[in-house]
């Protein structure tokens, strides 16, 4: 069960507002998070964040996809039990320089979109009766590892006093590696195919490896328009980037494939991926000598992209995919109250966000398929943030709390 991946704005303020930060954008982190924003900024300023991930994502680890288990060797669990891949993660996430200058602004940043690592291990899956024709996937051990990261530069200009567009150029780098080995079940006279498996290389079947490490130019554009001294809206698309990856299947030594084990049996390359676009719209208002600040935004993400271009790619090869992909509609809320009459000043944040289930899921009528790749859960995210203000430096913390994945977040803005 593939992670679902998430596009979240960078910043430990953005997070605070639960993600409702293009009308805002109102920092160096704009350079990612809208562009047009940079012409707000009335110093240079210099941006850090380091966030702290922690996944939890469900797998299929055991059980009777149907019928009731036979009660011998690993055909022991009824029904479909599930597991956690679990990562924890620590590292620098965003850096950004931003420099005004007139009506213009430029800034430069880096931005972690992804990084972890994840492993699964299957240990009995089965169908039919409990007498005969028993039905197994294999069992296997698999690991995932994706780092996704993006360097680029963004600049804005004010046409108005009311309203600034702005455009970046993003440079992204895209590292992943996915192992897959299945395993035949142990020798057992008596319990024969239904044998539990001890995951040795001698009973190994078959192993499949998906590998990129490839790196794409993207743009991102952006718009802030201030309708009033209270109420603004902006919008941003990002351009997702499309790298190759490498497909292989190899020979394990448990059967005699008429090579020798480790062989190569299958090798596609060049396999394009292109990654989802993504188009954000919101609104905030602010009213005039208050400390508090609401924001909302829509956020479309077109991850049916990925999919697409692997369709693409197999259909040049006679073959077609039996998965399906849906694209998701994030919405944002979140709010700020201001201390203004502190020393320093003093902010309190909270937001809420939806994040629609986007796990690519089987179409196949094959019952095990539909099982490993069950439709996913919509997840909702509950956040907090605090931010306090000196007269050149700025600390924000911000947390971040769903099912799957729980995010710390801790920036510091300097201006110069």
């Amino acid at each position: 069960m593939p992670p679902q991946l998430s596009f979240s704005d960078p910043g430990a303020r953005s997070m605070g507002f639960g993600g409702a930060f293009v009308a805002l954008a109102d920092d160096a982190t704009a350079a990612f998070a809208n562009p047009a924003g940079l012409t707000q900024l009335l110093k240079p300023e210099f941006s850090i964040e380091g966030r702290h991930w922690n996944h939890s994502i469900p797998f299929i680890q055991r059980g009777r996809v149907e019928g009731l288990p036979s009660g011998i060797g690993a055909d022991t669990t009824a029904g479909v039990r599930t597991a956690t891949m679990d990562d924890v993660v620590t590292g620098l996430s965003f850096l950004s320089l931003a420099y005004p200058k007139g009506r213009w602004s430029l800034a430069f940043f880096r931005h972690q979109l992804a990084s972890l690592e994840l492993s699964s291990e299957t240990r009995g899956l089965f169908a039919g009766g409990t007498d005969c024709c028993q039905d197994r996937v294999w069992d296997q051990r698999a690991t995932t590892d994706l780092d996704i990261a993006s360097h680029g530069i963004s600049a804005a200009y004010r046409l108005r006093e009311s309203f600034a567009l702005g455009l970046g150029v993003v440079y992204h780098e895209v590292s992943l590696t996915s192992m897959a080995t299945q395993f035949l079940p142990d020798e057992d006279p008596i319990a024969g195919s239904l044998a539990p498996t001890s995951y040795l290389p001698e009973q190994s079947l078959v192993s499949q490896s998906l590998v990129g490490d490839d790196a794409d130019w993207g743009l991102i554009g952006g718009f802030l328009w201030r309708l009033s001294n209270s109420w603004r809206i902006g919008g941003v698309y990002r351009q997702g980037p499309e790298v190759e990856i490498a497909i292989e299947t190899r020979a394990g030594e448990a059967v005699d494939l008429g090579v020798p084990p480790g062989a190569v049996l299958a090798r596609f390359s060049g396999v394009p991926v292109e990654l989802p676009w993504v188009l954000g719209l919101g609104w905030a208002y602010r009213p005039q000598d208050s400390g508090m600040t609401v924001s909302f935004q829509w956020d479309h993400i077109e991850y049916s992209t990925i999919l697409t271009s692997l369709e693409r790619f197999s259909a040049r090869h006679g073959e077609s995919l039996e998965e399906a992909l849906d694209d998701a509609d994030e919405l944002h809320l979140g709010g700020e109250y201001v201390f203004l009459r502190s020393t320093p000043l003093i902010a309190f944040r909270a937001g809420t966000w939806l994040d629609p289930d986007h796990q690519i899921r089987s179409t196949s009528d094959d019952p095990f398929e539909r099982v490993l790749q069950p439709r996913g859960e919509d997840q909702v995210h509950f956040t907090l943030g605090l931010g306090v203000a000196f007269r050149r430096f700025q600390i924000d913390l911000g947390v971040d709390f769903a099912n799957q994945l729980d995010t710390v977040s801790a920036s510091a803005v300097y201006t110069f």
